[in-house]
């Protein structure tokens, strides 16, 4: 199996760009203007919720693309009219355009004074673990072993199962008819049928012709319906966002098309199990351009920090780690300050075997970011105490030998490597702390993850990170009652009931059942401050309460 890892690596270096048949280059325009995260994080920073704080965010960044990029995109349509560049593409995340060009046009394009860069898009290898294993279902009780190593049975026996969390799966697609994932997909109405959309193909099917997607989607929320437990959080659910082909080949587009999506359709997590090995300059500056302002929006990505430590001959730290992965955390590191330098909204996940030893594959950090001159941030020079480069991974989870769905049939398994099986651990590990409070910053939950890990170096190491991913301890770290109880006052009783529930609380919107595992069973809209709770069996239950002042979560016992 690794070897094959190591084969298809090889392979993904000498991908080169491609012209379209008509002589026609995909390229990529970066316009001078581009936004300064930290200053519209601080200028979010105002607003009471996070809600408010992504749409302001979103908001500011169209605009700037709106105004920023009127004149380059009517140049753009007269080229366009001349036939000299077609298939024109403006994004907001980050201010930039892409477009099919001819020479002449590139040429004309380079000299455009709003231009800061243009490249050619090279599309190459993003998604590189494929060779599965098929194995046996279990037998109704099996709890896959990752999930036991982090902890995460004893998470569920609190009441958390990452319910009302919206996770975005950025991949190969998902498996939608997969018994394990019933009712654990995203609704997205009649605009997005099928639980989200695919950025490769530009159509509405996100349907998985790979299997990568599909085994990350069953390590963050898979039931366990067909056999075995493989989801670290059962109750949260998935947006299927597909952006690259059955070869796990793409460009930095589509993923910056598939971030935009997430943002605005509420996705409360990202998962990447993706990277692009050895990016130019220009692709390192659009990739952590995105996840600067997916920070300043509020929300948090989970990403590989890759497979390549068995090619360091060929790419030596400080390039072993894929981007993003090899962007900064949201959060700094003690052991970071003496070389620190920016933020960003990823969290890197490295891969561990199950006898704590870092897995064969797993890239080598750290990384650096003074080839990228917007940047310029933590140097690395080998053998220095201070210019230690960026330290990657953050932490690190199981990634080896990993059980979970196949997309060949609707209810089966199997296994497989790398640092893209360990990631989905770590985003379901946010979910089950965004279900116990679903305030919690960027900076908090990566924060909580590293202080809790369980530490397997003297220091935050580029192997390991901060240690092994402990989901109990980080949600036992996690203040709930404290944060939510003191902004909504929100009662249901009796409690325990032999009958009915009355649930009391100003300012409701909508009242949601879980069962234990996650799966919705009621869900009721309301405008009254007093609403009673019928019709449920013996057992114990999670109450999700939407109100006008954010969302709070209780447990209730049916007797």
């Amino acid at each position: 199996m690794k070897r094959t890892i190591l084969s298809t690596l090889i392979f993904c270096f000498v991908i080169a760009g491609f012209a379209n048949p008509d002589g026609k280059s995909k390229i990529n325009i970066l316009l001078t203007e581009q936004s300064d995260a930290s200053i519209l994080l601080h200028e979010a920073s105002v607003y009471r919720n996070k809600q408010e704080q992504r749409t302001f965010v979103i908001e500011t960044l169209k605009q700037q693309a709106s105004r920023s990029q009127y004149d380059l995109l009517e140049c753009l349509e007269e080229l366009q009219h001349q036939g000299a560049v077609d298939d024109i593409e403006s994004f907001w995340l980050v201010n930039g355009i892409s477009c099919g060009a001819t020479e002449e046009a590139i040429r004309f394009l380079e000299r455009h004074p709003d231009v800061m860069t243009l490249y050619r898009v090279e599309e190459a290898q993003w998604i590189f673990e494929d060779e599965a294993t098929p194995v046996t279902r279990g037998n109704g009780r099996e709890i896959t072993q990752n999930l036991l190593q982090v902890n995460a049975p004893q998470v569920w026996e609190q009441g958390f199962t990452g319910a009302g969390v919206l996770i975005a799966l950025i991949d190969t697609g998902v498996r939608l008819d997969h018994a394990d994932l019933e009712g654990r997909l995203w609704d997205g109405g009649s605009e997005y049928p099928n639980h989200g959309y695919d950025f490769y193909y530009h159509d509405n099917d996100p349907s998985d012709d790979r299997g990568h997607g599909t085994h990350v989607a069953g390590t963050i929320c898979g039931t366990g319906v067909s056999g075995t437990q493989t989801g670290i959080a059962p109750g949260a659910t998935i947006m299927a966002l597909k952006a690259f082909n059955s070869e796990g080949v793409g460009d930095e587009t589509h993923w910056v098309a598939a971030m935009q999506f997430a943002l605005e359709h509420g996705a409360d997590v990202m998962n990447m199990s993706l990277g692009r090995p050895q990016p130019n300059a220009a692709q390192k500056l659009m990739m952590r351009q995105a996840s600067d302002n997916t920070l300043a929006a509020g929300v948090v990505v989970a990403a590989c920090a890759g497979n390549l430590r068995q090619m360091q001959f060929m790419v030596p730290p400080p390039n072993n780690i894929y981007t993003p992965g090899d962007c900064p955390p949201p959060h700094l590191h003690d052991d970071q300050l003496v070389n620190s330098g920016g933020l960003s909204c990823v969290i890197s996940v490295g891969a561990i075997d199950y006898d704590h030893t870092i897995a064969p594959f797993s890239s080598q950090g750290p990384s650096q970011w003074t080839d990228v001159t917007a940047y310029n941030d933590y140097p690395y020079a080998s053998g220095s105490a201070t210019e230690i480069g960026l330290i990657r991974p953050d932490l690190c989870a199981p990634g080896v030998q990993i059980k979970s769905l196949d997309y060949h049939t609707t209810s089966g398994y199997t296994l497989m490597d790398g640092t893209s099986m360990a990631t989905p651990l770590v985003a379901g590990a946010i979910a089950l702390m965004l279900s116990k409070n679903p305030d919690l910053t960027p900076a908090q939950i990566d924060e909580i993850l590293e202080h809790t890990a369980v530490p397997l170096s003297a220091h935050k190491s580029n192997d390991f990170g901060s240690g092994l991913l402990d989901a109990l301890a980080a949600v036992t770290a996690v203040e709930f009652e404290s944060v939510i109880e003191n902004t909504i006052n929100a009662s249901i009783y009796p409690n325990p009931s032999t009958g009915n529930f009355t649930i009391q609380c100003e300012g409701m919107k909508q009242i949601e059942v879980f069962s234990i595992d996650g799966r919705l069973l009621i869900s009721i809209p309301t405008e009254s401050p007093v609403q009673q709770l019928k019709g449920l069996l013996n057992g114990t239950f999670l109450v999700k309460i939407t109100t006008t002042n954010g969302v709070i979560v209780k447990e209730i016992v049916k007797l």
